[in-house]
């Protein structure tokens, strides 16, 4: 039996690590988001594709939870003396990825070099980015429409959001890794990771046939809220939720995901609005994922909850 994963980047990586752990190797697809992609310093970028990767192959930051863990920084150090740009910073063994990236971009898809990757890594469960196609994150802002990192990375997520946008969106495709996870016939769940709702899986949901692939589905299928307490685990999901005028809470979450879900797990913190949130069956539990350990306990349950919504 398979389970389907929608991931982004640091929150994604963690339940996708837990997941992978006890999941049978080769029954677990981690479809990435790829609207974070971008060209800087003439190479190609993935940054959740390759938080995921980095975080299945053990050798990410644990601290930070993004790049890898030893990482020197003697390339931007070099860069900054030369006045080039920094504010995306680049490590040293990092950049290996990117440059063999780019240039095997030039004759193969995203899908064929993350695969390769994982594989050289040691990574036993399937990596699919959402799209081979150029999905790109716009976010309109009270700065006017950004491109996603220079909103992220450059401007740290100052900006007020108005709105995000996809650009050619309706011209594109899923990935044929992607597509063949919804459609396999072995599957028994879909998770989605507690990533950011609006910066990691609407890009995903936008995608031609996917909200109607998800809709019309014949497994459970789950979330894992990223809000505890009114407050984003790590990034600027309680504040994009906020600026859109949305409930940030876990209720929240609930009523942007809407009639996809049929299961939500939230954190013991926020039991007390498990009644208040309507639609989704509710799991409370300690969603912090702060270990490896902490990462299975998550998947575990997840993996129980689903089985429960099938079985009801």
């Amino acid at each position: 039996m398979s389970v389907l994963a929608l991931a982004g980047g640091v929150g994604g990586a963690k339940l996708a690590e837990g997941l992978a752990a006890i999941i049978p190797p080769g029954e677990l697809t981690v479809a990435v988001n790829t609207g974070d992609d971008f060209e800087h310093l003439g190479l190609r970028i993935s940054p959740d594709i390759d938080t995921v990767t980095y975080t299945l192959a053990g050798l990410n930051n644990q601290e930070q939870g993004w790049g890898l863990e030893g990482e020197t920084w003697n390339f931007i150090a070099a860069l900054e003396r030369l006045g080039g740009e920094t504010w995306f910073r680049l490590g040293d063994r990092d950049l290996a990825t990117h440059i063999e990236r780019t240039q095997r971009l030039k004759s193969e898809t995203l899908s064929a070099v993350t695969a390769d990757f994982a594989k050289r890594l040691g990574i036993r469960q399937a990596i699919v980015p959402v799209t081979d196609d150029p999905l790109r994150t716009m976010v309109q802002t009270d700065q006017g429409l950004l491109a996603f990192q220079d909103y992220f990375v450059r401007l740290r997520c100052a900006p007020r959001v108005d709105r995000l946008e996809f650009p050619g969106v309706e011209a594109m495709k899923p990935s044929a890794g992607f597509a063949a996870a919804l459609a396999d016939a072995n599957l028994r769940a879909i998770v989605i990771c507690p990533s950011n709702p609006f910066l990691s899986i609407l890009p995903i949901l936008s995608l031609p046939g996917i909200r109607d692939a998800l809709e019309g589905r014949r497994v459970p299928l789950l979330a894992v809220s990223p809000i505890i307490g009114g407050q984003a685990v790590k990034g600027p999901a309680a504040k994009i939720m906020q600026e859109l005028g949305l409930n940030v809470s876990s209720a929240g979450v609930a009523g942007f995901y809407g009639a996809l879900l049929d299961g939500l797990m939230i954190d013991e913190t926020d039991r007390a609005l498990a009644p208040e949130i309507a639609g989704p069956a509710i799991h409370v539990g300690d969603t912090m994922m702060r270990d490896a350990g902490d990462r299975r306990r998550v998947a575990t349950e997840v993996l129980a909850f689903a089985e429960r919504i099938s079985r009801s």
